[in-house]
């Protein structure tokens, strides 16, 4: 055989070999795919074997360590850092007591006043309804934390809110404490205090008219923190947020100061006047009842009928209870948590 002729063949069969093989090696390198590691609710915050969760479609879960719900309790990453996402609509399935639907964590544990307990939490509100019924004290609001209670009327000594109107740019932080009635539950009402902007009890004077915006409120994805710790009966409640002054406040869970229909505040009788709600508060308010944490978005609007209930029924819209709807069109409340914590009450420090 000529030995130019075998001399090509050779190189051709080497020249073949050599970029089979690199052909290959590329392959198995470009076949190597980088896949991150899913990541929970229970990765971001720790504090999930504490707790179970309703969420806004009805679905529960009281095992929540590496859980999620699609569209409801599930984790977001921005700018590199995870949050836990709340999100409900205005209507869907409620728990046995509310109007309102929810998915917010609630404590396993369970605990009197005298022996207290501490919840803290690092958030932000996405979004608030912006259906509703601007007289209604309740629309365009979330309840972000609350303590509740498990036995008696089942009452709340204290819900932390979000409210925004619509075309604001800025809401309001405020916290509600609601009696727990002498004698029956249906003169019971809640005590709003402002921390950022307003307090409940600033509405619209028709459906569809918004007080002026709060100077000193929080917008949308503005993050700020509250801490509620129960020490030997006394509650002491602090907010805080860049750019805002830090508030406390302190109230006593074991002796109430509304004992008598004299002790009632003003603020009740505007707030209630169409419901005529003018409850006093046993003497030793909620000493030794069983009660424990909430944190999550609990939505404060529905599609009730305003002139019913011109505090609590938002008259929102609710697409029959469609919840993709409702979530496409702005009928619903986000909430996201970067930090919590849960555990036992301590001493307030004084400084």
């Amino acid at each position: 055989m000529n030995t130019k002729i075998t001399k090509s063949i050779f190189c051709a069969l080497m020249f073949g070999i050599i970029s089979f093989s690199g052909c290959s090696d590329k392959a198995k390198k470009t076949s190597k795919k980088v896949t991150k590691a899913k990541v929970y609710p229970s990765d971001v915050i720790p504090f999930m074997d504490e707790w179970k969760i309703l969420c806004g479609d009805g679905t529960r879960f009281n095992d929540l360590a590496k859980v999620e719900h699609k569209d409801f309790f599930y984790v977001e990453n921005e700018n590199n850092t995870n949050w836990v996402v709340y999100k409900t609509p205005n209507s869907g399935i409620t728990s046995r007591t509310s109007s309102n639907t929810r998915t917010e964590l609630g404590q396993k544990k369970h605990w009197i006043p005298e022996e207290g307990g501490k919840l803290n939490g690092t958030l932000k509100v996405k979004h608030v309804s912006t259906s509703g019924d601007a007289r209604v004290a309740a629309s365009y609001s979330v309840v972000v934390g609350q303590i509740h209670s498990d036995e008696g009327h089942e009452n709340e000594p204290i819900k932390i809110f979000y409210k925004k109107f619509p075309g604001h740019t800025k809401g309001s932080v405020f916290w509600n404490y609601e009696i727990n009635t002498k004698g029956d539950n249906s003169g019971r009402w809640d005590f709003s205090t402002a921390v950022w902007g307003y307090d409940i009890s600033t509405v619209g004077i028709t459906p569809d008219t918004y007080p002026q915006e709060p100077k000193d409120g929080i917008e949308l994805d503005e993050e700020f923190s509250y801490e509620i710790n129960v020490y030997k009966g006394i509650m002491y409640v602090t907010f805080t947020s860049k750019g805002h002054e830090t508030k406390t406040y302190t109230k006593n869970l074991l002796k109430t100061e509304y004992a008598t229909k004299k002790d009632i505040p003003q603020q009740i009788f505007d707030v209630y006047a169409t419901l005529g709600r003018e409850g006093v508060e046993r003497d030793n308010a909620y000493a030794g009842e069983i009660q424990y944490f909430k944190q999550g978005a609990y939505n404060q609007t529905n599609g009730k009928d305003p002139e019913k209930n011109i505090v609590f029924y938002t008259g929102s819209e609710t697409y029959n209870g469609d919840i993709a709807k409702q979530y496409a069109n702005g009928c619903y409340a986000e909430v996201w948590f970067k930090e919590a914590k849960v555990g036992p009450g301590t001493m307030p420090n004084n400084n």
